[in-house]
C-alpha cells in the first residue's frame, strides 16, 4: 500500500541519518589508514580503494550539504540527482540504485565478452582459411 506523508518523511530522515553515520565510520577508518600511510606502512588494494572512495565521498559531501542546510532546497535534490547522478556520496545510495549499477556493469561485461568471443571466432575462421 501507499505510505503516508509522515512515514515517507520519517523514512527519508532515517536514510539520511544512516548515510551520515556510515560516512562518519568510513571517515574514521580512512583517517586510520592515512595515519598508517604517514608512518610508512603499505595499504592493501582493498584498503586503498576504500580510502579513495571515502575521499571522493567527502568531496561530494560539500555540494550535498548545501541541499541539506538551505531551507526548502531539498525539494530540488531529485532534480539535481537526475542531472548529476554521481553527486550523492556512496553511503547515501539506496539498495535499488546499487543493484541498478551492478546490472549495468554486468551488462557491459557481457557485451565485452560477446565482442571478444566473436572476434576470436572470426580470427579462427581467417586462420583456417589462410592455412587451408
Amino acid at each position: 500500500g501507499q505510505k503516508s506523508l509522515r512515514q515517507k518523511v520519517v523514512d527519508e530522515l532515517k536514510h539520511y541519518y544512516n548515510g551520515f553515520h556510515l560516512l562518519w565510520i568510513d571517515t574514521k577508518v580512512a583517517a586510520r589508514m592515512v595515519w598508517r600511510l604517514l608512518h610508512g606502512q603499505v595499504l592493501t588494494r582493498r584498503e586503498r580503494r576504500r580510502l579513495l572512495r571515502t575521499c571522493a565521498d567527502l568531496f561530494r559531501l560539500v555540494p550535498f550539504l548545501v541541499f541539506v542546510i538551505v531551507p526548502f532546497m531539498e525539494f530540488l535534490l531529485p532534480v539535481f540527482l537526475k542531472l548529476f547522478p554521481e553527486m550523492l556520496p556512496s553511503t547515501f545510495e539506496t539498495e535499488s540504485k546499487k543493484e541498478e549499477k551492478q546490472k549495468k556493469k554486468l551488462n557491459a561485461k557481457l557485451e565485452l565478452a560477446k565482442f571478444l568471443r566473436e572476434t576470436i571466432a572470426e580470427m579462427a575462421k581467417r586462420n583456417k582459411a589462410d592455412t587451408g
